[in-house]
Formats: C-alpha cells, sequence, structure tokens
C-alpha cells in the first residue's frame, strides 16, 4: 500500500581501528613526544579566570536588597 523505505546503510570506519594505526607507521610516535613534552611545560602554568562576580559581594549585594526592601516596606505601610 504505502512505499516503505529501505533501512540505511553506512560506511563508517573507526578513528582508532587496528588498521588505521599500522598505516601510520612510527612518525606519529615523534609527533606525540613532541606534544608530551609542550604538555609538561605548560601544566605548571595556571591561568587564572575571573569570574563575574565573587561569591562575597553576592552576598553583601543580596543583604543590601533585603534591607532596602525591609525598609521600603515599613515606610509605605
Amino acid at each position: 500500500m504505502f512505499k516503505q523505505r529501505k533501512h540505511k546503510t553506512f560506511n563508517y570506519q573507526p578513528r582508532f581501528s587496528k588498521e588505521s594505526q599500522t598505516e601510520s607507521g612510527l612518525d606519529s610516535n615523534a609527533d606525540t613526544k613532541d606534544f608530551i613534552s609542550k604538555w609538561r611545560q605548560n601544566k605548571g602554568t595556571k591561568v587564572k579566570t575571573r569570574g563575574a562576580m565573587s561569591m562575597r559581594v553576592l552576598i553583601i549585594i543580596l543583604v543590601l536588597l533585603l534591607i532596602c526592601m525591609y525598609v521600603l516596606e515599613k515606610k509605605y505601610m
């Protein structure tokens, strides 16, 4: 009655299969060692990311907001 769709077929080849590793040869060993040495050099340097606001500032703002709400409520009621 209706046309039935055929199953999809995929030609998937895994990135790290045994066949692809044997084809690459020993050239990747030199690249790997170079990468590892660069990694060890840069491992000690930490980049400090600065957030938007610290927790202390957020708590102070919250307390001031609550105080302002309390004062305004007492003034207009």
